[in-house]
């Protein structure tokens, strides 16, 4: 089974770092070489040049937009299908779909962003799942260290990398440690009760 990466980042890069956007193109391209499937909001900006890495590189891009159509997609949000496979309307506006679209992945990866990568970020890290901060791209990428310490709530399982190969296969590992606690043999506790539950 491929493993799945969610790319969240800002949509508008006027505030990230110079080559914030080269980077996330360079992220997507990376989840392909590493057998993924990008995931992203299908919005612009940083989600678009990852979703654009990932097509380039031959892989699989897939939207999950705050939208409840195609229509909604394009005409009211005014956000992109270029680079996507397919886009999935959830209909639930920004904080509704940064919901499902953190909970869809393997992994979720922080590139540069505002307020609503922060929201991707937090639901991801309140979750336990692997997430990926690529440093040196701006906005809230470069302050979730700081975030993090202030918030009290221990390290979560982040893995921190200014290299967009080397994220990937950090977090890589943690997916795989992942899948090694779920196929592992159950206890005889784990087998009891699963038993006490049919």
């Amino acid at each position: 089974m491929k493993y799945k990466f969610v790319v969240s980042g800002a949509a508008e890069i006027g505030h990230c770092a110079v080559d914030a956007d080269k980077r996330a193109y360079e992220v997507g391209q990376e989840i392909v070489k590493h057998d993924g499937i990008l995931i992203t909001g299908a919005t612009s900006g940083i989600p678009d040049f990852a979703a654009r890495g990932a097509k380039e590189a031959g892989g699989i891009s897939i939207g999950i937009s705050p939208a409840a159509s195609y229509t909604a997609h394009v005409k009211s949000y005014k956000l992109p299908t270029e680079h996507y496979d397919f886009i999935i309307y959830t209909g639930f506006d920004y904080s509704g779909r940064n919901l499902l679209l953190t909970r869809s992945a393997d992994a979720v990866i922080t590139i540069c962003g505002r307020i609503g990568t922060l929201n991707e970020f937090t639901i991801a890290f309140e979750d336990n799942k692997p997430i990926g901060v690529l440093e040196g791209t701006g906005g809230m990428a470069d302050e979730i260290r700081h975030i993090v310490d202030m918030g009290h709530r221990g390290k979560g399982r982040i893995v921190y990398d200014s290299d967009p190969k080397r994220l990937i296969e950090k977090l890589i590992v943690l997916i795989e440690k992942d899948k090694e606690e779920v196929d592992a043999p159950e206890t005889k506790e784990e087998e009891e009760f699963g038993r006490g539950k049919e």
